[in-house]
C-alpha cells in the first residue's frame, strides 16, 4: 500500500484508513476483528475512530468503537498501528458524553482524551482530531454561514473557547506523551487558518491533518481548502467517500435496500437533499457504461485526487471491505475524469 507523510509530523501511514464508525452497532467484536486483521493483511495500519462512535450516536451504544478496538488493540504490537480517535465538542446535543461538553477547553479535552486511552488500552493516540468546530459553523449537512447563532436565546453573544486555548490543552498532551499529532475535523477555511496561525505566532503544535468530508457529490474541498492544505503541508484525509453509501448504485437499484440510509431514517442530512439520487444515478450510469461498478468509479475518483492524503474508507462486512480496497488499483481514464467533471458542471455539490 503506497504511504504518505501527515502533514510534518513525520508519521507514515497508507492512503487509505480504516474507518470504525460501524464497530458495536452494525458490526460485533468478532466482525470488527476480522476487518482489522484484512486491513493489516493489506498494508492499512491507520485506524480511525472516535470517542463518540458508533454512528449514529446514542446514549445506549456511545464510546463501544473505541472499547472493541481497545480488545484488539491490545493484542497487537502497538508500533505496528497509527492509532487515531476525536474529542467530541458542544453543539451536538449529545448529553450523555461529558454529560453535554461545554466546549473544547482544558477539562474537556483533557477528559475525553484520558477516557479514550482508558477505552483504548493504550498509553497514547498518533493522532488526536477535534471533531468539529466548537464555535459557530455549518457543518453536517448545514451549508450557510449564520451570524444569528453568534447570540444566545437572550441576545447575548456566546463565549467560545478561544482557539489558542485548544492549541494550549494540546500542546501540553503532547509533552505528557499521551498525543503524538494533531488535526481538525468538519473544520471550514477560517478556522484551519487560524490554527496555523496561532501554532505559528505562539509556539504552539501545529495541525498535521484535517479530516473532511469528499466524494463525488460533495466537491467542497476544492473551492479554497485544497490551495490551503497544500500551500500549508496539511493532509487531506478524506471521510465518506461513498456519500453514505448512495455511491454505490445500491439506492438507485432498490430504494428500500438495508443499510444506513435506510436503517437510520433522518439521519445524515447532508444526503438528504433533493440532487442527491439524480446524482446518484448519473454516476452510477457513467461507471456502468465504462466497465466500473459505481464504488469503482467513487473511489477511485477520491483515492487519487492530487490534494487527498488518505482515504478512509468503512464497511459493515467483508465482501464490502475488499472491494473497497481493491478499488485503490484502478485508475479511471482522462475520458472518464472529463465526464465526470461534466456531470459535476451539472449538478455541482448536490450534498454540501
Amino acid at each position: 500500500m503506497d504511504q504518505i507523510t501527515l502533514g510534518d509530523s513525520g508519521i507514515r501511514v497508507p492512503k487509505i484508513a480504516l474507518g470504525t464508525m460501524t464497530f458495536g452497532d452494525q458490526n460485533t467484536q468478532q466482525d470488527a476483528e476480522d476487518q482489522l486483521s484484512f486491513a493489516l493483511s493489506q498494508g492499512i495500519n491507520f485506524i480511525d475512530t472516535a470517542e463518540m462512535y458508533p454512528v449514529p450516536p446514542r446514549a445506549d451504544t456511545v464510546t463501544r468503537t473505541e472499547t472493541i478496538l481497545g480488545h484488539w488493540l491490545k493484542k497487537q504490537a502497538r508500533d505496528r498501528i497509527v492509532l487515531a480517535s476525536k474529542v467530541a465538542g458542544p453543539r451536538r446535543g449529545m448529553h450523555w458524553i461529558r454529560g453535554g461538553p461545554s466546549g473544547m477547553d482544558r477539562a474537556n479535552i483533557r477528559q475525553a482524551v484520558h477516557d479514550s486511552l482508558t477505552r483504548l488500552q493504550t498509553d497514547y493516540l498518533d493522532v488526536l482530531y477535534l471533531h468539529w468546530p466548537e464555535r459557530n459553523v455549518p457543518m453536517f449537512g448545514q451549508y450557510q454561514f449564520d451570524p444569528r447563532a453568534e447570540r444566545d436565546a437572550n441576545g447575548q453573544p456566546v463565549d467560545w473557547v478561544p482557539i489558542q486555548t485548544q492549541l494550549e490543552v494540546l500542546g501540553e498532551l503532547i509533552q505528557e506523551g499521551k498525543v503524538r499529532a494533531i488535526g481538525l475535523s468538519n473544520e471550514q477555511p477560517w478556522g484551519v487558518m487560524e490554527f496555523l496561525r496561532l501554532s505559528r505566532e505562539q509556539g504552539l503544535p501545529r495541525i498535521a491533518v484535517l479530516q473532511n468530508c469528499y466524494n463525488l457529490m460533495n466537491r467542497g474541498m476544492e473551492f479554497g481548502m485544497a490551495e490551503i492544505l497544500h500551500r500549508e503541508r496539511v493532509t487531506l484525509a478524506a471521510y465518506s467517500p461513498l456519500a453514505f453509501g448512495h455511491l454505490t448504485g445500491k439506492y438507485v437499484d432498490d430504494p428500500s435496500t438495508p443499510g444506513r440510509v435506510t436503517l437510520y431514517l433522518g439521519y445524515a442530512q447532508r444526503y438528504k437533499k433533493p440532487g442527491v439520487p439524480v446524482a446518484a444515478k448519473a454516476y452510477a450510469e457513467l461507471a456502468r457504461a465504462h466497465g466500473l461498478t459505481p464504488t469503482e468509479l467513487a473511489l477511485s475518483f477520491v483515492y487519487h485526487r492530487w490534494f487527498v492524503g488518505c482515504t478512509i474508507i468503512g464497511a459493515t462486512n467483508m465482501r464490502q471491505l475488499q472491494q473497497n480496497v481493491a478499488a485503490y488499483q484502478v485508475r479511471l481514464s482522462d475520458e472518464v475524469l472529463n465526464a465526470i467533471e461534466q456531470l459535476h458542471l451539472t449538478m455541482m455539490n448536490p450534498a454540501p
